[in-house]
């Protein structure tokens, strides 16, 4: 995903099995194990006990790209441990301040 890509494009629209439908912030994206996975945040979730979605990215071409669920539940963990060790260091950093 391109710079420009990332200003533009924000907030998407996740659609459940179930058919319901969430609206997400893009809280960030990352590349992993050479693939990039997107970190959604539900809006509407003011605390600090947000869970954050974590899917796969997945560019088709220059202009279809598309969210997909994470199925590999191996993958799936690598991804959230890689996440979380983010999470460690900045609360590392907050603590050296």
């Amino acid at each position: 995903m391109s710079e420009e890509q990332k200003d533009e494009q924000q907030y998407v629209e996740v659609l459940w099995e179930d058919g319901s439908v969430i609206k997400c912030e893009i809280y960030d994206v990352i590349d992993f194990e050479n693939k990039t996975y997107a970190l959604l945040i539900p809006l509407g979730e003011d605390n600090d006990d947000t869970e954050v979605i974590v899917m796969e990215y997945v560019e088709e071409d220059e202009d279809n790209a598309h969210f997909q669920t994470i199925e590999d539940e191996d993958e799936f963990n690598r991804v959230c441990e890689y996440v979380q060790s983010f999470e460690e260091d900045e609360d590392f950093d907050d603590e050296e301040e």
